[in-house]
């Protein structure tokens, strides 16, 4: 119950902290060919990731676990190329909220991404279908927050297409 408790009140602060900036928000949403648990396992799991996203992941699922991810086959995890994001809070099959740890060093919006979350959800939709939704908040008005805002909303749409064609659309 303490850790519910710890979970709720860790959400209710995440959401505080961004209603000041809820019109900043960016919502990409796609429905994948899959069910929920496979399309969750895709994103929350090393194997699963590695298996559409990025040569190497390592996912430490827990309230302050890691997640590491490095796009370069032929780079390695913990190399200047990987991101890690801490998460947040998660439901399995059902929601997993991240946030920047640590950028990779050739990432233009370095400085300013720890202000940045990622909510995603899983939903079931018709005929075993799951529609996935990928919400980034924290962004403000200034200049290179709304340039960073672009990248990650035109970056999360590509990202769901491709988790689209691994699973067959």
């Amino acid at each position: 119950m303490r850790t519910l408790i710890a979970l709720l009140s860790l959400v209710a602060g995440l959401l505080a902290g961004t209603a000041a900036h809820a019109d900043e928000d960016i919502v990409v949403e796609a429905i994948v060919e899959a069910p929920v648990a496979e399309v969750y396992k895709a994103w929350a799991t090393s194997a699963g990731l590695e298996s559409w996203l990025a040569p190497h992941a390592d996912i430490d699922l827990r309230v302050g676990g890691l997640m590491r991810v490095t796009y370069d086959p032929a780079g390695k995890l913990g190399d200047a190329g990987t991101i890690e994001n801490r998460v947040l809070a998660f439901e399995r099959d059902r929601m997993l909220t991240i946030q920047v740890a640590k950028a990779p060093d050739d990432f233009p919006f370095r400085t300013i991404v720890s202000s940045m979350r990622t909510v995603l959800t899983f939903e079931p939709a018709s005929d075993g279908r799951t529609l996935v939704r990928v919400v980034g908040s924290g962004f403000t008005a200034d200049p290179d927050s709304q340039r960073m805002k672009n990248f990650f909303s035109r970056g999360n749409a590509q990202t769901l297409a491709m988790l689209q064609k691994r699973f067959g659309k």
